[in-house]
């Protein structure tokens, strides 16, 4: 999420979103954050990269590890089954 106190350079494009959502999905192993933004295909700035994350992350999309890895969940039939079969524990 952007700190208050930030202030935001560059908002994304939704390209931009759309290439980094994509970028995820097709990465042959669970990429770290500076490992996934060198490997885009296209340069994007690091604040700009950083907040489709915190928004993708927000949403639902992706889940980022303790080894901050990042995972996309957004859109698994398997994983929303499995997750409306299970109990909800406190």
């Amino acid at each position: 999420m952007v700190h208050p106190t930030h202030e935001v350079l560059h908002w994304p494009r939704l390209d931009t979103v759309l290439m980094i959502e994509e970028a995820i999905q097709t990465a042959q192993e669970y990429p770290s954050k500076s490992r996934l933004w060198r490997d885009l295909p296209k340069q994007v700035m690091y604040q700009t990269f950083s907040l489709v994350l915190d928004y993708l992350r927000n949403s639902g999309k992706i889940l980022v590890t303790a080894d901050q890895r990042i995972v996309w969940i957004g859109g698994n039939s398997k994983l929303d089954a499995a997750i409306a079969r299970g109990r909800k524990v406190r």
